[in-house]
């Protein structure tokens, strides 16, 4: 025990690995997840050991935490917002109403302190970010001592607790299998029936999916038809959807071959192109042979982000027809990324300023037609000066104290960091040349940030814990299962009477305004498809940005 009070490190990080041991543990579609199982570990923990851990590391770890969700969030929050994305942004706003105002209503029954309110609001919406804002807010509060301050702070961790294990039950069982009883439908049907009506306008793949049958695509023909057609020419008959890259004659090749090049019988052709195009252009070569040692050409791949605003609102097929170096480079484009979803690169999609195309073919032809169109994206390291510059604006505007009357209203680091963190992150996917922050190197700094916080948290509450639940025990559990049958029905009923949203995606929207990812595993998985996902992550974007706020928006109002 004198070990973990002398190197309060060793207990930080025991804490990480057997939180997220405990996480692992699943019972039917319920895992506790790796923050909650850290959190009541390091409860007791500090309750054992009585570990004192310095503020600052909290403070500097929630604000990468905080920053990087925010990061992650930005591009696709502000494409949300717009007519369309309305009425999913409407079920937000009714979880953050319903939660505020039950958490008001309970302190108020029951004369809660500001922690266990916060605590409970944090829990039952199941939104670990209330947490360390709340908490941050609590150390702000002008009238309390340090010795309250840190005694609430420890109720925050408790309530949080204990109603995030309560309120995870509930919106796992309500939206995965009470849900669709209270709809009358088949999850499993209703969204393989809206699979198909939406598969017209265009579903994108999943992260871990391959198209079987790429649209782009490289095949070599034995010249028996094409005898004496020149190489544009050959082209040109087939729109600019098929290229040339290299010609095999005898023992010569040539790579690429000039325009004004006729072919002759037996020569071996490969040519690049759009599938169906290439099938086509083989009924007019010969037939097709087997690679061929020396005739394969290497083709370079990069990602552009479209940055010219001409290009908004364009398909696919008119870019092709108004920069006419697509076809006379051979370039051709093969994805289309927009806010990390993968979308067909078909002739009739349609693509958007910030939109990250990737581009196959000749090096020197990539580059010219990366200038007309946009730049070149560049996320091969982690761009220091950027993350480093918005964390500190972050951290500024978390400063700014605003007064309703005699409330006193701060955003505190984590709120500023967030809506930074929202800010940078959009402008980067508005450029994409400068400012880079790898997902994979964001997500690691959001996942870590926020489970040292927690331990952290955990650690210095948890002498705390075991009053708070002896006063409070049985309404703990009651709140959390409250807070998330209350904004989940009105919602359900709201969702179908008024906004009519399709009924597998208002299943997932409910998931997504609770930030339950256990939520949408559990509803995918009776699903059997991921359809309900289109529209969680539209109201989990929003929710992670507005939740958070609500815990300084609670201690402000009850502190006062």
């Amino acid at each position: 025990m004198g070990v973990l009070r002398d190197h309060p490190e060793l207990a930080l990080f025991l804490c990480l690995s057997a939180g997220y041991l405990l996480g692992k543990l699943r019972v039917g579609p319920i895992t506790l997840g790796g923050i909650c199982g850290t959190l009541i570990v390091s409860l007791l923990m500090g309750a054992w050991a009585k570990v004192v851990v310095s503020e600052d590391v909290k403070t500097i770890f929630f604000a990468l935490f905080i920053f990087s969700l925010g990061y992650l969030a930005g591009p696709q929050f502000f494409a949300n917002l717009n007519r369309k994305s309305l009425r999913f942004f409407t079920l937000c706003l009714i979880e953050v109403v319903c939660v505020v105002g039950i958490a008001l209503g309970l302190a108020e029954a029951f004369d809660l302190d500001v922690g266990t309110a916060a605590g409970i609001l944090a829990g039952a919406a199941t939104e670990s970010a209330v947490v360390g804002t709340a908490t941050e807010a609590i150390g702000k509060l002008s009238d309390l001592t340090q010795a309250q301050i840190t005694q609430y702070q420890g109720h925050v961790a408790t309530a949080y607790t204990v109603c995030y294990l309560f309120g995870l039950i509930t919106i796992v069982i309500y939206t995965s299998q009470i849900m669709p009883m209270l709809l009358r439908i088949n999850l499993r049907d209703a969204s393989r029936a809206l699979w198909e009506k939406m598969r017209g306008s265009g579903g994108g793949l999943e992260s871990d999916e391959r198209e079987a049958l790429p649209g782009t695509v490289g095949r070599t023909f034995l010249v028996t038809l094409a005898d004496g057609a020149r190489v544009d020419e050959l082209e040109r008959r087939f729109g600019g959807q098929v290229t040339v890259e290299a010609v095999k004659r005898g023992s010569k090749v040539l790579t690429p071959p000039p325009p004004d090049f006729e072919l002759t019988l037996s020569d071996l052709v490969l040519t690049v192109g759009r599938r169906t195009a290439i099938i086509e252009a083989g009924r007019s070569i010969g037939p097709e042979t087997p690679a061929v040692p020396g005739l394969d050409t290497p083709l370079a791949s990069t990602q552009v982000s479209l940055t010219d605003k001409s290009v908004d609102g364009k398909s696919i097929e008119t870019l092709n027809r108004e920069h006419p170096e697509f076809a006379t480079g051979g370039v051709y484009v093969t994805d289309v990324l927009r806010n990390e979803s993968d979308l067909p690169a078909t002739p009739e999609t349609v693509v958007r300023r910030g939109d990250v195309l990737t581009l196959v073919g000749s090096r020197a032809a990539l580059g010219r037609i990366a200038s007309k169109v946009g730049a070149t994206v560049k996320n091969d390291a982690t761009d220091f000066i950027y993350l480093g510059l918005g964390i500190a604006c972050g951290s500024l505007l978390g400063q700014v104290v605003v007064r309703f009357g005699d409330v006193p209203m701060s955003l505190g680091t984590g709120g500023g960091c967030l809506i930074s963190g929202l800010l940078f992150g959009w402008f980067r996917s508005r450029t994409q040349t400068f400012g880079a922050f790898p997902p994979q190197a964001a997500t690691t700094l959001k996942d870590m940030g926020l489970a040292v916080f927690i331990a952290c948290t955990g650690l210095v509450s948890g002498p705390q814990a075991w009053p708070l639940l002896k006063e409070y025990g049985a309404l703990l559990p009651f709140a959390g299962i409250a807070m998330v049958l209350i904004p989940a029905t009105v919602s359900l009923i709201v969702g179908r009477t008024l906004l009519k949203i399709e009924k597998p995606l208002l299943i997932g929207a409910i998931a997504g305004q609770q930030c339950s990812t256990p939520a949408i595993t559990s509803i995918t998985q009776v699903a059997q498809s991921s359809v309900p996902m289109l529209g969680y992550t539209i109201t989990y974007t929003l929710s992670n940005f507005l939740l958070p706020l609500t815990g300084p928006l609670l201690v402000g109002v009850l502190g006062a």
